[in-house]
């Protein structure tokens, strides 16, 4: 009898990738979207030298340093400074007057990839005097990317773009003051990073570290399936003081997560909620 196969090989191979590498290394990607991962997965595989899906998992298996590599594939950050600048802007007016009624803030950027929105909230922050009071956990499961935001150095030819960025949300200086040019590289003033802990954590096995005012996870969840996004929301729940906030991407939604009931809308539009 011939049937008929509910799955291509390359999905197959897809899934026992993802399955190696959570036995292996547990690190967990076995819950991200299927579309974005395989395009990702291929890309690596072609980048590395690979046949096969089956022949990058072997790789991966034996060779740490290649699973390194993947990782960089797996996680490739889509960001920028004060992206959709009016998210900051909505964070500015609605977020920042009620978090300045606290004595200490602790602040999660949970998805922080190489740092862009962590310095773009601390940036925020410093303007409307909490930088001091406030701990930022800016954390990633890329060790790699948390390098790269810990040193604060981004490229100069990105400057404009993130000038203008920042001007459209509201930025009250001149946004040249808080980075030094130097070799084609802007270098971040070091003060904005000095309450912030850049930390290894997985929304998918870790858990909560925390009690936080305001979590921003922008663009991580949409690369997550239903199951996983649910428990990145649930700790998030957890972690959130009675009233705190939540930020999230542009096309992400709690709408039809079980959490959706337990947030309130702040700015529906801007994607900004707060716990009940």
């Amino acid at each position: 009898m011939h049937h008929r196969p509910l799955h291509s090989d390359t999905d197959i191979e897809l899934r026992m990738l993802m399955e190696a590498i959570y036995l292996k290394y547990s690190y967990d990607f076995r819950d991200y979207t299927g579309a974005s991962q395989k395009r990702r997965v291929l890309h690596a595989m072609r980048e590395m030298g690979c046949e096969t899906i089956s022949q990058l998992q072997s790789r991966v298996l034996h060779e740490p340093a290649a699973f390194s590599e993947l990782l960089q594939y797996l996680t490739i950050p889509v960001t920028e400074m004060f992206r959709d600048p009016t998210y900051y802007a909505a964070l500015r007016e609605h977020v920042m007057p009620v978090l300045s009624t606290y004595p200490s803030l602790k602040i999660w950027v949970a998805g922080c990839s190489t740092g862009e929105e962590v310095y773009s909230l601390a940036i925020l922050l410093k303007e409307e005097g909490l930088l001091e009071r406030s701990i930022i956990y800016a954390t990633d499961i890329n060790p790699q990317s948390l390098e790269k935001a810990k040193k604060g150095v981004f490229p100069l030819d990105s400057m404009r773009a993130y000038t203008e960025n920042y001007q459209a949300a509201g930025g009250k200086r001149a946004f040249s003051d808080y980075y030094t040019a130097a070799y084609n590289a802007a270098l971040f003033d070091r003060s904005l990073a000095e309450n912030v802990t850049f930390a290894d954590h997985s929304l998918a096995t870790d858990t909560v570290f925390a009690e936080t005012q305001f979590i921003s996870c922008r663009n991580v969840m949409i690369y997550f399936k239903r199951k996983l996004q649910e428990r990145a929301l649930g700790l998030f729940h957890e972690s959130l003081c009675h009233r705190g906030f939540l930020g999230l991407g542009s096309k992400e939604s709690i709408d039809f997560s079980s959490y959706g009931p337990r947030f309130e809308p702040v700015v529906k539009r801007e994607r900004l909620f707060r716990k009940l």
